[in-house]
This record gives C-alpha cells, sequence and structure tokens, in this order.
C-alpha cells in the first residue's frame, strides 16, 4: 500500500486562532531534520497495492506525543481528534481523519520487530550530537537500571485455570535502605546517560537479571570515565575491571566491601566522590516512571516493553534537548 498524502492543509485550517499554546511544540519540531528519521522507515507500507496508508513519520510522531502525554492507544486517537497542539504536531490537517488505535497498535508493531526504534534513537541522538546538544568526546557514562513491574503481575488463573502473568517477566527481588525486602514482578530497564542527562544506550532485561549483564552493552565506545551508583555496588568485578582498562576508561565504579575487607580510606572517598553525581540518573529514572509512564509496562511482553523504553528515550532526549538549547 502506498501512503496517504496530508501535505496540504485545507480552508478550515486558516481560521484557526493563533494562540501561544499551539505553538508549545514547535521548538522540537524545528530541532530535528524528520526527513532522515523517514528514510529509515520508507520501507514501511511501501507497497503500492491496496489502500492508502498513513505516512509512518505521521505515525512515529504520534507515538511521541502518545509517550510525552503517557496515553493509551484508544486515548491518544480522542486526543487527536480534538486536539489542535497533537495535529499541528504531526501536521495533520482538521479536514483530515485520525488514524484509529487500532492503527496504532499496528504501525507499533512493525518498527519493534525490526529494530527500527533503536535506529531512529541512534539517528537522533546523532542529529543533537551534530548540533553540539549532546557531547562528541570526552564523555561520562553514568550507569544505572531500575525495575519496571509488569503489566499482568499478579498470579491470576483465567477461566482454563492458566496463570495471567506476563510469562516474559519475572521476580526481582530489592533490599531497600531500611533493609526491607521488596519484590516486583515485571523487567529491568538499564539506562545509561551522560553528564547533561541525555540517555545514550538501554537495555531491558527480565526482572531478575543481574545489573552486571549488560554492563558492556551499555557502553558506548566513546566515553572517558564510567560512573555506576548502586548501593551494592553491583558493576564492580573483575571482569569490568579488566575491560575498562583495557578501553582505557577510568573507572569510577563503586567499590565493594567483602567479608573481613573492608573499604581502605582512599576507596570510601572514591565512593563518596563518585556518588556526588547519583542525582543525575536517578532523576532520569523519576522522570520517566512520573511522567512517561515507566513504573508499570503498558502492554506484555519483553519486546514490547522494549520498545516503548526506547521511545521514552526518544521523547525523553528531545524535550531535554528542547530545554537546552531554550537556554
Amino acid at each position: 500500500m502506498a501512503w496517504k498524502n496530508l501535505s496540504q492543509t485545507s480552508l478550515a485550517d486558516a481560521f484557526i486562532c493563533s494562540h501561544p499554546a499551539l505553538n508549545e511544540l514547535d521548538e522540537i519540531d524545528n530541532l530535528i531534520d524528520w526527513s532522515a528519521c523517514e528514510a529509515l522507515m520508507v520501507n514501511i507500507h511501501s507497497n503500492p497495492m491496496g489502500d492508502r496508508a498513513y505516512p509512518p513519520l505521521l505515525m512515529f510522531k504520534i507515538l511521541l506525543l502518545q509517550t510525552w502525554y503517557n496515553l493509551s492507544d484508544p486515548a491518544c486517537e480522542k486526543q487527536l481528534a480534538r486536539d489542535l497542539l497533537f495535529r499541528r504536531f504531526v501536521q495533520l490537517s482538521l479536514t483530515d481523519q485520525v488514524p484509529d488505535h487500532s492503527t496504532l497498535w499496528r504501525f507499533r508493531n512493525r518498527p519493534q520487530t525490526e529494530g527500527l526504534f533503536d535506529r531512529l534513537l541512534e539517528n537522533i541522538n546523532d542529529q543533537l550530537r551534530q548540533q553540539g546538544l549532546i557531547m562528541k568526546t570526552g564523555e561520562a557514562s553514568i550507569i544505572d537500571a531500575s525495575v519496571i513491574q509488569a503489566k499482568n503481575n499478579r498470579p491470576n488463573k483465567n477461566a482454563q485455570g492458566e496463570n495471567t502473568q506476563d510469562a516474559e517477566a519475572s521476580y526481582n527481588v530489592k533490599t531497600t535502605s531500611d533493609g526491607t525486602r521488596k519484590t516486583t514482578y515485571g523487567f529491568k530497564a538499564h539506562i545509561n546517560v551522560d553528564e547533561d542527562v541525555f540517555i545514550k544506550k538501554h537495555d531491558v532485561t527480565t526482572g531478575s537479571s543481574h545489573y552486571s549483564h549488560t554492563f558492556e552493552t551499555l557502553l558506548t565506545g566513546q566515553e572517558k570515565v564510567v560512573y555506576n551508583l548502586k548501593v551494592t555496588s553491583a558493576y564492580k568485578s573483575p571482569a569490568h575491571d579488566t575491560l575498562l582498562k583495557k578501553r582505557k576508561i577510568k573507572n569510577n565504579i563503586l567499590h565493594r566491601a567483602y567479608r573481613n575487607t573492608p573499604l581502605t580510606v582512599h576507596q570510601k572517598q572514591l565512593n563518596r566522590f563518585a556518588s556526588e553525581v547519583r542525582y543525575i540518573v536517578e532523576r532520569t529514572f523519576g522522570i520517566l516512571k512520573q511522567h512517561y509512564g515507566m513504573a508499570q509496562a503498558r502492554y506484555n511482553g519483553l519486546a514490547r516493553s522494549a520498545a516503548k523504553l526506547t521511545l521514552m528515550c526518544i521523547s525523553y532526549n528531545l524535550k531535554r534537548a528542547a530545554v537546552i538549547k531554550q537556554r
């Protein structure tokens, strides 16, 4: 199927009264060369046979709106139908029909299965680097992880007696600062942020996966120093120390005390220094959970949860870049 032609505005659009509220997303819209993103999705719905489909760039920008405002597919459809700000951002005329929620669901599955969301994140981050918003060299990597509760997290049974829990999730047991053990059934989000609080790389694993399993995949290869701020020093290991030394990356991973081997004064000083940047990654997770809905998965399955986190990273970086550029 080919794409719908939605590039022209109608007479009805000319009668819209100008208001600052309609321009709230213009800075983000002007920040990115969207044609470069569209080039990555050129093969989606490119078959000339069948009914014309919505352009993939329009659908991708709808997914960004959905992520920024933490909307479900039906809620996003309703908001797009009645919100002039949404229509302006995706360049949808007042006379154009909006995609329904099932269309959003089907479109999301296509880039997810082909790994296009990761390529879109990389492309957008490259554009931000070219504008000087993300550091190109000498950057720091601050690595941490947080738990995502699964959509179906309770061990209930359906009419057939089958467990309704998300089969791809697993239990994560965490000891809080007051010594309480907290158990969560779900996934684990791993991110790598720089000192300017941009998300550079990410990964999603099952909840029981150890924090250190994704350490090497989160490295960009461009960093000069690596921080990890887990109180348990989950990333500290001889293998990671050797890896960072081989790549000539300064190792600021928190030192870990062992039985009968307490930390030295020097190691305590290094841990205290490294912990001063703890707020950077914790604030990032706080924003993702409070405003983007990362605290609980919206969809079942590891692949869909990973795709959702990638959309969150793209949306978060665009908002962050717009704020920095405005300053």
